[in-house]
């Protein structure tokens, strides 16, 4: 009962911190005078996918690697299987021409270049790290020189100047509130996979990855509930890119992870490449470049079927 309370409170200050920090990350981009593009394809990217970069350093750095990597592909997983299948189920979506020019070709590159790297040796190294990331800097270049029309700011309303106090202050709160989550989250993780009698890797990809796709998960809930543009495909994929790149680049070049669990090599991994490869049929047929509920029913009927699969 304490490690689920531990895993329940780590995830609200995982979701508030996330919350106070692009408040703040806005804030300060208005106040600078940052480009709209450069804001949308960094800092607030940086900060929708903080909670897992956070959970992923600390996990790695406390001695639980399974729970870093699988933190990252269950939330791969979740974020196409479980957020886009619950946001197409609320209303069919349509998908840009740059899904099938850039995005999707980008997210299959960074996913089999992770899995070349980790499925050899076990392990993701420094100088992995280092090439997943300067990999996402070319990928951020190539969108701000050639794309800057396929960025779409969806949340305009968040674009609130704050006074200077209020953005030191939101970034102070979101900073410690990660830091604490994430600390929490971990503690009741390791605790429950030690009371259940099952591994790192099998919390990782389940309780934990769900817990830090949840800011995903809110803001397609909101955007639907609000009547304004559904969350697009594009923005679920280029976390999924931030994750590979950004979260598990930055986490190796921190300290090498191994993977403990040979499950996560023969099993989730090939899981994180299938869902992402059946995007490419699903939005062309039946209606080319459109996502609709029958779209929603097949990935969450793959999302349940893994999550199944992976407790039992």
């Amino acid at each position: 009962m304490g490690n689920l309370l531990f895993i329940l409170l780590g995830l609200t200050l995982l979701i508030l911190g996330g919350n106070w920090l692009l408040k703040a990350a806005v804030a300060l981009s208005l106040r600078l005078a940052i480009p709209k593009i450069v804001i949308g394809m960094t800092v607030v990217s940086f900060a929708t996918s903080a909670p897992e970069l956070i959970v992923s350093i600390k996990a790695a750095l406390d001695g639980f690697p399974d729970l870093a990597l699988g933190n990252v592909v269950g939330s791969n997983i979740a974020n196409l299987g479980m957020v886009l299948a619950i946001t197409v189920l609320m209303g069919s979506i349509d998908v840009r021409r740059s899904f099938y020019t850039t995005d999707w070709p980008v997210m299959m590159l960074a996913s089999l270049l992770f899995v070349g790297f980790i499925y050899f040796d076990g392990e993701l190294q420094q100088y992995e790290g280092i090439i997943l990331v300067v990999f996402l800097f070319l990928f951020l270049v190539f969108l701000l020189r050639f794309q800057k029309t396929a960025v779409v700011d969806e949340m305009p309303e968040d674009d609130e100047l704050l006074a200077l106090h209020k953005t030191v202050l939101f970034l102070g709160i979101g900073g410690t509130a990660l830091w604490g989550g994430s600390e929490l989250l971990i503690d009741g993780a390791v605790g429950m996979a030690s009371s259940f009698g099952v591994s790192d890797r099998v919390i990782g990809v389940t309780v934990v990855s769900v817990g830090t796709s949840i800011p995903e998960l809110a803001a397609s809930v909101i955007a639907v509930l609000k009547k304004e543009k559904a969350i697009s495909l594009g923005n679920l994929i280029g976390s999924n890119i931030f994750n590979l790149l950004a979260v598990l680049g930055i986490t190796s070049i921190i300290t090498p992870i191994r993977v403990v669990d040979q499950e996560l090599l023969s099993n989730d991994i090939f899981w994180m490449l299938g869902i992402s490869f059946l995007l490419l049929p699903l939005v062309f047929f039946p209606k080319g470049l459109r996502l609709g509920w029958r779209d929603g029913i097949i990935l969450m009927f793959f999302y349940v079927l893994f999550v199944y699969l992976t407790l039992n």
